[in-house]
Parts: structure tokens; C-alpha cells; sequence
């Protein structure tokens, strides 16, 4: 059985040899720089060695400084933290890769990143705005780049020594498959909505036969209707074992092999949230066999367009 201190301390292996991913991740979107920052020194001081920035999230500037006032202190250094960030929609044709990629670098105020992660395979039109729109609303998108250009921009910021690691989000095991088919470098991480609900079975024995780490965002299920959280199989299993629902599922997450991420502002959720420890086996299976509600929370993967699916109830 493993100890609580080595579950939330479990260090997955990348398969490219670029190191190894902390299990328990810390996200950073939190649309407030001062909340973003105070969060971001919050874990790390409980113990999250991983976080998870993006370009959409308009905050990396407040999680660099939080970075570098956490390394001034001289407990953390850089090289103990494992640094994610994310190539936006409207920056996938290969000329504005590099710039973005630099651009990240410089507000995080780090010399390299950890884990360059195309945010979602959908190109949008490139330019200033995050979500270009024509006269209707909808989004504008960019017919003139392929998944796979954009892929091969993110390899070559790996042979230039900045970037150690590269990775998909919000994509569908289809398109993972086309990537991983003709990649010069291979995926080495790819996050995608998961938690009990929405289990991503499939995706995950793939990622696992092709030494792919499966990163889970809203593990808890963005906390939406049906909530992941008040499922009666997790909360039986909580009041068994001692534990909160949400650390159960998220101890689910990592003794299953996938990594996670979750998002808070209050210490006390965070400190939560990161002192997980291991189920027994019995739980485990509880939990594939007994949760049977499924449902997708997020639309991103559907439109490249970050949103939470306006429905409750399973589906």
C-alpha cells in the first residue's frame, strides 16, 4: 500500500527523459493577479511542486513574481519545481510560435519551461484578441495551419534546449492518435477534463501504451451539477476511510496513474487538496464500478473555445 507521503509526493517518469511530473498539480486560473499570486505561494508552501500557467490565463506575470519571491527565500529552488505553460489558439501558425513561447518565458521570469502544452488543437485567427469573432459572435478560425505545423513549431523549441517536454490539451483520443502517428517528438503529456464522471478510460490506456502521462483538469468536477464531490459511492468511501470527498477522488486520480490539477484561493482548500493519501484496493474498485454517471463539464474540446456546458444531470 502506498503512504500518504509518497502518494502525494508521487513523481511521474516522461518518457522522453526530460524528468518526471509531480502527480499533484496546483492550476493557475485564477483571474485576479493578487489572488493569483497569494495562491500560488499558498502552494507552494503546502507542498505542490507542479504548476500549470497558460498564456489564456493573462496571469503569468503574478505566478512568476510568486515564484521568485517563494525562490528568494531559499527553502524552493527553480529546479525543485516542475513549470507548465500553454501555446494559445490564436498563436499556432509556426512564426508566432517562438514569440509566444519567449513571451511566456519572460512574464514567468524563468529561463526555460518544463512542459510546453499546445492549450487546444483548434487554430484561431492569429492576432491580438485571445477569441476573434465575426459579426455573429463566432469564433474565427484559421484554416491556413495544421495541428501537426503547429506540433512541429513545439519540437523545435525542444531542440533549441528551452523546453524540455511538449504536450497536448483539450484534445480527443482521435486527434492524439494523428499526432502520435507522425510526431518526430512524441507527446509527453496530455491534460484533459478528467475525474469520476468522466473517467477517460480509453484515452488513458492509450496514453499508458505509448508512455504519455494523462494530466486531469477539474478533477473534482469544476464543482457544477452533478457534483463529483456528493456522489454517493465517494462520500460512502469518505466517511470510511476519514477523508473529504474531494480527497478521495483526487487520491483516485493519481493511484489509477494520471496526474491532476486543482484550482483554489483559500489555504484551506489548497492544503487540502495536496494532503492526500492512498485508498485501498476495495475503493478503487468502488469507484470504476459503482460511479455511473458520466458527464463532460467543459466545451473546450469540442470548440476550442474554454466553457463550461450549460446542462446538469448526466448525459
Amino acid at each position: 500500500m502506498t503512504t500518504e507521503d509518497t502518494l502525494r509526493d508521487t513523481r511521474i517518469p516522461l518518457s522522453d527523459g526530460s524528468g518526471a511530473l509531480p502527480a499533484v498539480g496546483f492550476g493557475t486560473l485564477i483571474p485576479d493577479p493578487v489572488a493569483t499570486g497569494l495562491a500560488t505561494k499558498a502552494a507552494l508552501q503546502v507542498g505542490f511542486r507542479h504548476l500549470d500557467c497558460a498564456e489564456r490565463y493573462g496571469n503569468e506575470d503574478a505566478v512568476g513574481n510568486a515564484m521568485q519571491e517563494v525562490f528568494g527565500h531559499g527553502a524552493i529552488r527553480r529546479q525543485d519545481l516542475f513549470v507548465t505553460t500553454k501555446l494559445w489558439n490564436t498563436n499556432h501558425r509556426p512564426e508566432r510560435i517562438a514569440p509566444a513561447f519567449e513571451a511566456s518565458l519572460r512574464r514567468l521570469r524563468l529561463d526555460y519551461i518544463d512542459c510546453y502544452l499546445i492549450h487546444t488543437p483548434f487554430a484561431f485567427q492569429p492576432g491580438d484578441e485571445f477569441h476573434p469573432t465575426d459579426g455573429q459572435g463566432r469564433v474565427i478560425y484559421d484554416s491556413g495551419v495544421t495541428l501537426l505545423e503547429t506540433w512541429q513549431g513545439l519540437e523545435r523549441l525542444v531542440d533549441e534546449g528551452r523546453c524540455r517536454a511538449i504536450g497536448l490539451s483539450d484534445i480527443t483520443l482521435e486527434k492524439l492518435r494523428e499526432i502520435v502517428a507522425v510526431a518526430r517528438i512524441k507527446p509527453a503529456v496530455v491534460q484533459v477534463e478528467s475525474h469520476p464522471y468522466l473517467p477517460e478510460w480509453d484515452l488513458l490506456d492509450y496514453c499508458r501504451a505509448h508512455g504519455i502521462v494523462l494530466q486531469a483538469f477539474a478533477p473534482l468536477g469544476h464543482a457544477m451539477e452533478p457534483k463529483v464531490i456528493d456522489d454517493p459511492v465517494i462520500t460512502a468511501i469518505a466517511r470510511r476511510v476519514g477523508r473529504t470527498p474531494a480527497q478521495v477522488a483526487l487520491a483516485w486520480a493519481v493511484q489509477r496513474g494520471t496526474a491532476f490539477l486543482t484550482t483554489s484561493t483559500s489555504p484551506r482548500h489548497i492544503r487540502e487538496n495536496f494532503e492526500i493519501a492512498a485508498l485501498p484496493e476495495d475503493a478503487l474498485r468502488e469507484i470504476r464500478d459503482g460511479v455511473t454517471t458520466r458527464n463532460r463539464f467543459n466545451a473546450v474540446v469540442e470548440t476550442g473555445v474554454p466553457g463550461f456546458i450549460p446542462r446538469a444531470g448526466s448525459n
